[in-house]
């Protein structure tokens, strides 16, 4: 059975599976930190190094406190990025070492390497290059990880053979939390999971059941479960706002545009944003707090789910009103197809 908690360097402990947004400090109205959020269960953030980093007053600030946590205000499990997807579209002029020392010495728990960032479309021979120069760096970083834990980045592209050596490779170095890259493209076409529940399977089973496994990227509540039932524990999103700023109202059971399930009475939610009128969808700051509240809460319903031995009942559940909702959806069919893995 996978494990059911994470233990920092610092000694924090957090329950397994767990939910990181993404928070970036420089904004205002970022919606982690605001004391709104009441009832579900925030115990993490992740944060983008790169853009501490590249501030030189903030970069200074905190390499003299060696302090992340009292920076941002918060206690919880606190990872950071490596500015890894920043460098895929732009020049980062970023040394792997540097970015490495500089999260660790600020006191991220959990921190990343510069992995290369490997989408469906690149070839084989550059997926094989990408992932070479990747494993390259990871072996760099690993013995500059003092206070925090490195990642171990898993690529490898559209290719599992290359994903599968990339995991082993990690098991052999040493790996003590392992991260799965360049995935979000996968599971953001109508909830097809197939590919990405077969590298979280085959992870699993290659790296075993008391390493973190983190999918970067994913924030669907509606796949969570689904991907903590194929060995996954570990998430991290900026959905919540994007969802929201395109007009999307996240539920467990999929993002609506239309009101009409609240008002046939179909989904209740009693999140702050939406208690007085729910049968309307809050808009601005009030649709993104209220996305991030079904994430969260819906994290909270699977360790429950966990904690009862239900959660395959709870997929059941799920898709049965999934299917009502959006009856051209890969996401029973595409499951069925990856083998409805069980890691728990």
């Amino acid at each position: 059975m996978t494990s059911r908690e994470f233990v920092t360097k610092r000694g924090s402990k957090h329950r397994l599976p767990i939910f990181l947004p993404v928070f970036q400090p420089h904004r205002q109205n970022n919606a982690l930190l605001s004391k709104k959020i009441t009832g579900p269960t925030i115990d993490g953030c992740i944060v983008n190094s790169y853009f501490l980093y590249k501030q030189r007053d903030i970069r200074k600030q905190l390499l003299e406190s060696g302090d992340l946590h009292s920076y941002l205000g918060f206690e919880g499990l606190v990872t950071t990025d490596s500015g890894a997807f920043q460098g895929f579209t732009r020049s980062l002029y970023l040394d792997n070492r540097d970015i490495v020392r500089f999260q660790d010495r600020i006191g991220s728990d959990v921190f990343a390497p510069l992995d290369l960032v490997t989408p469906p479309g690149d070839s084989r021979n550059v997926a094989e290059s990408k992932l070479a120069a990747t494993e390259k760096r990871i072996r760099q970083a690993l013995p500059l990880a003092e206070r925090g834990i490195l990642a171990g980045v898993q690529q490898g592209g559209r290719f599992m053979e290359l994903r599968r050596r990339s995991v082993r490779t990690l098991r052999d170095l040493g790996v003590s939390y392992l991260a799965l890259g360049s995935l979000v493209p996968f599971f953001n076409r109508n909830h097809d999971l197939r590919f990405v529940a077969e590298v979280a399977t085959d992870a699993r089973d290659v790296i075993g059941p008391d390493i973190p496994i983190h999918l970067y990227g994913s924030g669907d509540p509606c796949e969570i479960p689904f991907l903590v039932a194929a060995g996954v524990n570990v998430f991290d999103s900026a959905s919540y706002g994007h969802f929201a700023r395109d007009g999307w109202y996240m539920t467990p059971f999929g993002a609506l545009r239309d009101p009409g399930p609240l008002v046939a009475g179909e989904f209740r939610c009693d999140c702050p944003s939406c208690v007085d009128n729910p049968t309307e969808f809050p808009t601005g700051d009030e649709l993104t707090l209220h996305n991030l509240w079904t994430i969260c809460a819906t994290m909270d319903e699977i360790n429950r789910r966990l904690d009862l031995g239900t959660l395959h009942d709870y997929l059941e559940e799920i898709m049965q009103v999934h299917d009502v909702w959006f009856p051209t959806s890969a996401l029973r069919s595409s499951w069925q197809q990856a083998g409805e893995p069980s890691h728990y």
